[in-house]
This record gives C-alpha cells, sequence and structure tokens, in this order.
C-alpha cells in the first residue's frame, strides 16, 4: 500500500512536470512490482514447507501420547501387605503380629478386677483391681519397644518387637507374617524373706517368642506364639526355670469396628507346679477412631508374660475369672516421610 501510494504520488508530479518525466519514472522503476511478487511467493512456500513439517511430525507425536496413555493404563507389578491382622499390638493378654507405626506412641492402660467368684461381698471383683500401665513407640514399622509398669507385683517391664517377614501377595509372595519379641521383667515386690542374702538378679525374668500368623481374610485371623519363659529365681526345686509354652491366638471381626478375640498359652508338662493353669483369655475389641477398647475375661491375674503364662492360678472350671479391659490411644510424635 505504501509503494502504490508513493507510485501515485510521483506520477502525479510527474504529470504535472510533463509526459516525458512520466514515461523516463516507469522506466527505471518497473522492476518494483515483479520483485513485490516474488516476497510474497517466498511467503506462499515458507508456508506451505511449514505445514508439511507438522504434518509429518504429528504422527510421531501421537505415538509418543499414546505410547504415555498406554503405560498410564497399564499396571506395573506390585507387592500387596496384609495389614490390620488385629486392631491393636494386643490379643488381650499377649502380643499380636501388630506394630505400632513408626514415630506413633501407643499409650496402654489394662485394667484387670477380682474374681467373679469372689461373691457380692467383693462386688463380684469390681472391689478388687490391679493396672498395667504402657509405653509402646514404633522406631520404624518394622521395629517397635516398650515399657509398663504393673500394679501386681510391682512388676516394671521393657521390650522391644521386630517383625521379620509380613504376609504378601504380587511381586513377593508370602504366606505369614513373623515377629519376633524379647522382653526383660524386674519385680520389686518387697522380699518375703529380707533377712536372707536376696540378689538383685533374683527380681529379673525374660521372655523370648516368636509370633507367626496368617490373615486369612479380612475378618479371620490365626496366629501361633512359640515361646520360652525364663525365671532366675523358682520358689520350688520341682519348677524349671526355663518353660516352654506353645500360645494360638485368632481373631474374628463381626463387624467393621468390633472383633470376637481369643488367646490361649499351653504350657508343656512338667514344668511348673499343679496349682498353676494355662491362661485363656475370651474378649471384643471396640474401634473408635484413635482408640481401640478390649472387654475381656481370663484366668489371669498378671499382665505381663512371666505373670500370665507361669503364676496363673485360677481355674476357669471354678469360675475364677477376672473381668477387665484395655485401652489403648495412639498419638503421632513424628510425621511419616512421604
Amino acid at each position: 500500500m505504501v509503494a502504490a501510494a508513493d507510485n501515485f504520488s510521483y506520477k502525479i508530479s510527474f504529470e504535472a512536470a510533463g509526459p516525458g518525466l512520466v514515461r523516463e519514472w516507469t522506466k527505471h522503476h518497473a522492476f518494483i512490482i515483479p520483485i513485490m511478487k516474488i516476497q510474497a511467493n517466498m511467503k506462499n512456500i515458507r508456508l506451505h514447507l511449514l505445514l508439511f513439517c507438522l504434518l509429518c511430525s504429528a504422527p510421531t507425536c501421537f505415538a509418543q501420547d499414546e505410547e504415555s496413555l498406554l503405560s498410564l493404563v497399564e499396571e506395573k507389578p506390585v507387592t500387596d501387605y496384609a495389614s490390620g491382622s488385629f486392631y491393636t499390638t494386643r490379643v488381650i493378654n499377649g502380643h499380636s503380629l501388630e506394630n505400632t507405626p513408626g514415630g506413633v506412641l501407643d499409650v496402654k492402660i489394662s485394667h484387670r478386677f477380682g474374681m467373679l467368684n469372689s461373691g457380692a461381698y467383693n462386688f463380684f471383683g469390681l472391689d478388687q483391681a490391679s493396672v498395667r500401665i504402657g509405653l509402646d513407640y514404633g522406631l520404624t514399622d518394622r521395629i517397635m519397644v516398650g515399657v509398663g509398669r504393673s500394679s501386681h507385683n510391682k512388676v516394671y517391664d521393657t521390650f522391644v518387637k521386630v517383625k521379620l517377614l509380613r504376609q504378601s501377595t504380587g511381586v513377593r509372595e508370602m504366606p505369614v507374617s513373623v515377629a519376633f519379641l524379647s522382653g526383660v521383667y524386674l519385680k520389686t515386690i518387697n522380699w518375703q524373706q529380707p533377712e536372707r542374702d536376696n540378689l538383685f538378679s533374683s527380681r529379673l525374668a525374660y521372655v523370648h517368642q516368636l509370633l507367626v500368623g496368617r490373615k486369612f481374610s479380612e475378618k479371620t485371623t490365626l496366629q501361633l506364639m512359640p515361646t520360652l519363659v525364663h525365671r532366675n529365681l523358682i520358689l520350688l526345686k520341682e519348677e524349671n526355670n526355663d518353660v516352654f509354652l506353645l500360645g494360638v491366638a485368632a481373631r474374628q471381626k463381626l463387624t467393621s469396628m468390633i472383633s470376637l478375640n481369643a488367646e490361649y498359652y499351653h504350657a508343656f508338662p512338667g514344668q511348673l507346679r499343679d496349682e498353676f493353669y494355662n491362661s485363656l483369655a475370651l474378649g471384643f475389641d471396640i474401634q473408635t477412631g484413635g482408640h481401640v477398647f478390649q472387654l475381656h475375661f481370663t484366668n489371669s491375674t498378671s499382665m505381663n508374660e512371666p505373670g500370665f503364662l507361669t503364676e496363673t492360678v485360677g481355674s476357669w472350671g471354678r469360675g475364677d475369672i477376672h473381668f477387665g479391659f484395655n485401652i489403648s490411644r495412639v498419638f503421632t510424635l513424628r510425621a511419616p516421610k512421604e
């Protein structure tokens, strides 16, 4: 448009000057119009080349997008680990397969009343009670440590529990979960014969336990517990310092928040006096958010391993049954790594 305007102005000026000058200007500037046409043609050529390149690259781009979409759709092989075999780290008296997650503190309060057959005078055992308060902490998702104190025999306890194997499906197949528990127990009740030369080591007992279990479905879990209890001091020579037991525990969910639990420990014959019985406990777990309530019945008075495994004097057949409850409340002290 500028060139046309210039030509028009020049032409008017030259026509005013005379026809000869008009012919002379046209003769010397006739090449301007062909050059403008060539420039327009070059722009069209570049545009067509650009469109051609885009069309040639389109199949490759679409193929890459298709591959990326397919990679999202295709499932990569993974390992699925079983969880929630029990609501908490205890079945009733003893440990379950579960560990407190890493960075989580589990505060446990256990309450055990007297025997139901003690009669109305003792309000069927409610006038008598013993308590254990414990703290369990997850160092990692596989390693848990804990401490506690029981009023019965004034026992302090500490333990470590390590999850060795986890039940899983998928890339890594593992039919069971396996954990190992090791604990030390200090009995601080006054000596019955303080005039004797009583040793501090005589107050100690140790427990080592292997927990092997399988979660068969979302509702059913079965667990076995081979156990060794060592007591530094025994009352009579007819007892063994080392006591071997085999425990079995089960969980059956009744609803999404309530389960029925049972556990039984069998001490092999010839290790304990006849006045001691095997520990049996039945109870219900009730999950309410961050709390787990356990309501149970058992013939064991003690709430630490050496006590209920080797010192149970109650008999279910005679009605020597305790009612009790456990309360578990978790607190996250260290946020999990993302």
